[in-house]
């Protein structure tokens, strides 16, 4: 707990059984109360790995249902245990878990909503082994969503997310794709709704376990990004009401983006 706050980490899973352990054993569990990981139809024995670490909640999907999918339903089952700071983790061990008290703090104080660790901010992302197609790739991406949503961001990229409760429960997040895009479009409701948001400088690790997607999904991924600025761009505009922005009454009084 954090000052009476329930603290819960998800963990969206798939074949990550090599590196599942030692993220797991990383969490500070003296802040956390709670892990959920959902297994995507591993291939691998990441379901059954994680019943022997002992997590709280071990959910397996019987057919793929991609990454967006699985964060559904991490979301759900977070919300469902009363989960009052919900992080994103991959259990890949991409993103560090010692990352997990600042964000903690950031929303348990009440400074920020919503927490994002930026590979970015600095420069280690390409010290870290980011392929430098996809550093570029990030930065232009960025540059392009920050000018159509109308906000400031170091990157939308990022898999290390946390959220109060009242972030998930805001937003239409189960109307979004069930592909890698659904982290884009959840920024973009979290934006378009008037949530501020706070930036962390993450260290970046690329590495033969750590999961990553080729280059023809990447080239999927950066198109949906493009679309989804674009989307956001005509809401804003009130040209179109898309379904991503449905039962969303965007907050007045929003501040900027703090990075640390």
């Amino acid at each position: 707990m954090y000052k009476d706050k329930k603290v819960v980490v998800v963990l969206p899973a798939y074949n990550a059984s090599r590196t599942l352990a030692k993220t797991y054993n990383e969490i500070p569990h003296d802040l956390v109360d709670e892990v959920v990981l959902c297994d995507d139809a591993s291939r691998d024995n990441t379901y059954q790995e994680a019943q022997a670490l002992g997590i709280n909640h071990v959910i397996r999907h019987e057919q793929n249902r991609g990454y967006g999918g699985n964060q559904k339903t991490l979301y759900k089952k977070a919300l469902e245990i009363n989960g009052d700071i919900v992080i994103m983790l991959h259990p890949d061990y991409q993103y560090t878990p010692l990352l997990i008290p600042s964000m903690v703090n950031i929303i348990g104080e009440n400074l920020y909503p919503v927490v994002l660790g930026s590979r970015i901010l600095g420069k280690g992302a390409l010290r870290g082994g980011m392929p430098l197609y996809k550093y570029w790739a990030n930065r232009f991406l960025t540059l392009f969503q920050n000018i159509m949503v109308n906000y400031k961001l170091s990157e939308y990229h990022t898999g290390y997310r946390a959220f109060s409760a009242e972030v998930l429960r805001s937003i239409p997040f189960d109307s979004n794709s069930d592909d890698f895009i659904f982290d884009n479009e959840m920024l973009s409701q979290i934006i378009y709704a008037g949530f501020p948001i706070a930036e962390v400088t993450c260290p970046t690790k690329y590495f033969e376990e750590a999961s990553s997607i080729n280059l023809s999904r990447s080239m999927k991924y950066g198109l949906g990004v493009l679309r989804v600025s674009l989307l956001h761009r005509l809401q804003l505009w009130g040209i179109i009401k898309h379904p991503l922005y449905k039962k969303i009454t965007p907050r007045k009084n929003v501040v900027e983006p703090v990075r640390l």
